[in-house]
């Protein structure tokens, strides 16, 4: 299939004319130019190429005469589909969602990089392979689309080259947006609160998990039953196909606020029990340690290292979603029970958060958080400030914390010392138990502050 049509003033190919070319997968897009006689001056032709390093969609060939042009086409064209048939463009064993990031915002440069390297973390977790990503910092941000309709247009050229089956948006999408974008890529949209919602269902395995992760999506997809695209098909298959009926709408949201009671009734129930529990270790006097932090710095390393127990730790987002408790012995043969809970991250989801505020209430009872830092990641100060907020957030700010800086074997000792001394940090590596002792120290001065007072006095009494 090609496409000849003819140029005025004698112009090369236009920027429509290879997006053309590359949307509608011709053979060949050519322009021939036309004189002011009207005869037939330059030709100007394009073809699409296959999958190379550069990344190259096209080819555009230098200008001939008209009359001197001897491109064989039909040739032509066999050669490359034979050549595009050789290239692999994928492994077809390879069964994951194959995706394109896309950060489209009025803020910060800096930021906006940060916050797509993030999503491409949480991608890895939700076990997504990465194919682009697309960064567009926009005057102005379109309604409908959010990223202009130049760069979707690259967007839909990229996806068609890479075979790409999901989109991924970093900003928050309305329905509307969902539904329009999908329907002009014909491709799986998503944002970035929809994914960690994934990430979530598949790692909750205890029943608070679970039922806080499936209250979470249903208040999700309950604001965006509008009735129309397919923008609920990542979580639940759809609701009804394209354009359902009123009826049928109204049915739905019913059922989802019908099963959204049943969950919130569930979660109190489990909650009471949790209450119930926490009042017993509370009678116990056996003081509580939890550890807080962002996501993936190394919380259930450190409470496996501290307890001496196996539980599960990836180096993924949200490796633990439910929390886990266990007994720490110190030294003098004093007990405690440290904690290990959910990581925060930045822009969390606001459902998400309200239903793990239950499990997050368990912190409450905490005598010391420690708030566990990545020393070796370059954004460990902002991490800092969005864990912070959140514990703000949640009524959590006023438990005595103490700031641990973990994977200090990732960076220079004279770094490590520096930071430590800036923000009045203990340093560790949750890898290595040798290097735990300061914190162990500082955990018992902490928690029985009245020994070191007798320490003191004892001292005194001896030097005097």
């Amino acid at each position: 299939m090609r496409c000849i049509h003819t140029h005025l003033k004698n112009e090369p190919l236009s920027q429509d004319d290879l997006t053309d070319l590359a949307l509608l997968r011709l053979d060949i897009m050519a322009a021939i130019g036309i004189l002011e006689d009207g005869l037939p001056s330059d030709i100007f032709i394009s073809h699409l190429l296959p999958l190379n390093p550069e990344g190259k969609t096209f080819e555009i060939h230098p200008p001939v005469q008209f009359h001197r042009m001897d491109l064989k086409s039909d040739e032509f064209i066999l050669a490359l589909e034979e050549e595009m048939g050789r290239a692999v463009v994928r492994d077809i064993k390879d069964k994951r969602e194959r995706a394109i990031l896309i950060s489209a915002s009025k803020g910060d440069k800096e930021e906006q990089i940060e916050s797509i390297e993030e999503l491409k973390e949480l991608s890895r977790s939700a076990n997504v392979a990465v194919l682009d990503t697309i960064i567009q910092r926009p005057k102005e941000l379109n309604p409908k689309y959010l990223m202009g309709s130049g760069k979707l247009k690259e967007l839909i050229i990229k996806a068609l080259q890479k075979e790409a089956t999901l989109l991924i948006f970093d900003q928050e999408l309305t329905p509307t947006q969902i539904r329009e974008i999908g329907e002009i890529t014909e491709l799986k949209v998503i944002d970035r609160t929809q994914l960690i919602l994934d990430i979530f269902a598949s790692r909750a395995h205890s029943r608070d998990g679970k039922v806080q992760v499936e209250l979470a999506q249903l208040k999700y997809r309950f604001s965006r039953l509008t009735g129309k695209g397919t923008a609920l098909s990542r979580l639940a298959g759809g609701i009804g196909g394209r354009g359902p009926g009123e009826t049928k709408l109204e049915v739905d949201r019913r059922r989802v606020q019908d099963k959204i009671s049943h969950l919130e009734k569930q979660l109190k129930s489990l909650s009471r029990g949790r209450l119930e529990r926490r009042r017993r270790r509370g009678a116990s006097g056996v003081p509580i340690i939890s550890i807080v932090g962002y996501t993936n710095v190394g919380k259930t390393t450190l409470l496996n290292t501290l307890t001496k127990s196996e539980t599960r730790a990836e180096d993924l987002l949200f490796a633990t979603l439910d929390t886990a408790s266990r007994r720490l012995r110190f030294p003098r043969e004093r007990d405690t029970v440290i904690t290990d809970t959910v990581g925060f991250i930045r822009h969390l989801p606001k459902d998400l958060l309200k239903a793990f505020k239950a499990t997050l209430e368990e912190m409450q009872d905490a005598d010391l958080l420690i708030h566990l830092a990545d020393i070796s990641s370059p954004n460990f100060e902002k991490q800092i400030e969005v864990v912070e907020n959140i514990l703000r957030e949640i009524g959590l700010d006023s438990i005595e914390r103490v700031l641990v800086f973990n994977k200090t074997d990732k960076t220079s000792p004279e770094i490590t010392k520096n930071l430590c001394r800036r923000y009045n940090a203990i340093a560790i590596s949750a890898i290595h138990p040798a290097t735990l002792g300061s914190l162990l120290k500082i955990l018992e001065e902490r928690l029985w502050p009245e020994d070191m007072d007798e320490a003191v006095t004892s001292l005194f009494k001896v030097r005097h």
